[in-house]
């Protein structure tokens, strides 16, 4: 839905409107996807869609799907206390390591020049490794113990960095959706 906004015809929404029409979490990470010196096309009805074209509901779906998967596998009775990082040598794994790495700096450089696009493009960008990595890679695989400890490891660590970023832009980091 394509609204042309405009205050002397009096066709303008506030963010309150805004906010209670697509929600919070996805007003506030739709409104840090882009540089604040850019023009930013907000589309309602993407922000409504609860699909994986909507950037935050993709987001937000990997961090659940990370819970889920993490559940399983302690319902399972995995434990990955000790594990050995160097088994992961896949190329997905090897990009979602890169990736993760990377956030100290990224953090560092989004405060100090108050861009908090950057914030949201990453946490985008790992949900999308991790998209590739879950469709590449069995996790829970009682034939490869060892790797699947150093899997469910790495997958903690996705939670933990995916959820930082959400919460840095403000917005949920779900464990179910």
């Amino acid at each position: 839905e394509r609204v042309k906004m405009s205050k002397r015809s009096g066709k303008a929404l506030t963010l309150r409107q805004l906010m209670e029409d697509v929600g919070v979490d996805a007003m506030r990470y739709m409104m840090n996807t882009r540089s604040c010196d850019t023009h930013l096309d907000f589309d309602i009805n993407l922000a409504r869609s609860q699909s994986n074209d909507n950037p935050v509901y993709y987001v937000q779906y990997a961090h659940a799907r990370i819970c889920t998967l993490l559940d399983k596998a302690e319902t399972n009775g995995y434990d990955y206390e000790k594990y050995d990082s160097s088994l992961l040598k896949q190329t997905s794994e090897i990009n979602l390591l890169k990736l993760l790495a990377s956030f100290p700096q990224l953090v560092l450089d989004a405060a100090e020049k108050r861009i908090p696009h950057k914030i949201t493009q990453y946490a985008f960008d790992v949900a999308s490794q991790l998209h590739s990595f879950y469709n590449a890679e069995k996790v829970l695989d009682e034939s490869q113990l060892e790797v699947t400890k150093a899997r469910l490891a790495l997958l903690e660590a996705v939670k933990i960095t995916l959820g930082n970023a959400l919460r840095m832009v403000g917005v949920h980091a779900p464990e179910k959706m």
